[in-house]
């Protein structure tokens, strides 16, 4: 029996107790993180809601099987929130929407309504398919849903939705609630708000990442201004596999939500845990900057730095410098040599059949 089945089901109940003293624990992580933020200088803060904003938006897709060029969605939220994107790639059309999404849903706090989730929606599938398969956008889902998995013919159904024919009253009821005022602490508003819009299901695809794009828009509402600059989606991404597990068990239960509750605030708590010690990280590559750019970078330089102080893999080499610049080894090299005489890099001591580069340990704050 769905929890949807149950009399009155959106009548959701919990332990007070239990779930108050986790919601204690994730207001003050929250509070120490925000108060942190407040410290930094404004580029500072600029540049960690932009990290954060790219996390977001990378590992919600992620969660899904989507995998977002990084670079390209840095270089579309960057230039959403008038941000430098020097070194940044330029076509972004791709990850555009998924950028729009995620940004509208934490920046703009104006009333949720269907005609809202119906562009996030399109925004998600702006060609109206997902992937091969043709799907309805701009209006609630008209066919049955259930989520499964494993492979053709032997597939495991996890959760069945409700019928496509309820799912106006239920949105209607769904979002007067959304929208009103209520004494319950927003942090679990927006673990209620998650549950329940994975619980209608009530679009053909994208469900997972509108119904983490909601939890950001409930606590974009929130007093303490420290949303932007954490990320829920990155922890969930992280703990993928519970994550599924606990809205499965949640679904098949009854109106008592206590253990997602639970679980929904240990995710948000550990969130902010990450986005203090991200905080602090931010704090030193603010500081690389600063003496990077009184160096003089030319584009070239400061793209391929931002790559070396973000996530780089593996070595370093001209041909690697070429290949991510589009010019001549010529020019790869008079750059890198360039950087080594302004201190920045050094050559690597490893043996290789190619020279390697490193940044030097002046620079090198990537731990």
């Amino acid at each position: 029996m769905y929890i949807y089945e149950h009399e009155n089901w959106t009548a959701f109940t919990w332990d007070k107790d239990q779930v108050n003293g986790l919601l204690a624990q994730a207001r003050l992580s929250q509070g120490q993180l925000a108060g942190k933020i407040s410290a930094l200088r404004f580029d500072v803060q600029q540049n960690t809601q932009l990290e954060n904003s790219v996390q977001s938006v990378v590992a919600s897709s992620n969660i899904e099987g989507e995998t977002l060029d990084q670079a390209k969605v840095r270089s579309s939220v960057a230039r959403r929130l008038g941000l430098d994107t020097a070194g940044l790639p330029e076509n972004t059309h791709e990850v555009d929407g998924a950028v729009e999404v995620m940004l509208d849903a934490i920046q703009n706090t104006e009333p949720l309504t269907d005609q809202r989730l119906f562009g996030w929606h399109a925004a998600l599938f702006p060609t109206g398919y997902s992937g091969l398969k043709k799907i309805v956008v701009g209006s609630w889902r008209t066919e049955p849903m259930e989520v499964v998995s494993g492979p053709h013919g032997h597939e495991t159904v996890h959760y069945q939705a409700p019928e496509a024919e309820s799912l106006p009253a239920l949105m209607e009821e769904f979002l007067n609630w959304f929208n009103g005022s209520a004494e319950t602490d927003l942090l679990v508003r927006a673990g209620i708000a998650h549950l329940w819009f994975l619980t209608l299901h009530p679009l053909d695809d994208g469900n997972g990442r509108i119904a983490r794009a909601l939890t950001e828009n409930m606590l974009a509402h929130d007093t303490v201004q420290a949303q932007p600059y954490l990320s829920i989606s990155a922890y969930i991404e992280q703990h993928k596999s519970e994550y599924y597990d606990q809205l499965e068990h949640a679904q098949k239960g009854d109106s008592d939500i206590t253990e997602w509750l639970t679980w929904f605030l240990q995710a948000y708590l550990g969130a902010a845990q990450q986005s203090l010690e991200q905080t602090d990280r931010a704090v030193a590559l603010s500081a690389v900057w600063i003496e990077l750019e009184a160096r003089g970078l030319n584009d070239r330089q400061r793209k391929i730095m931002r790559k070396f102080l973000d996530d780089f893999e593996g070595k370093l080499t001209a041909k690697k410098w070429a290949a991510m610049c589009k010019v001549s080894h010529h020019t790869a090299v008079r750059d890198i040599n360039d950087l080594i005489d302004k201190g920045v890099l050094v050559r690597s001591e490893a043996g290789s059949r190619s020279t390697s580069y490193d940044l030097s340990p002046e620079f090198d704050k990537r731990g």
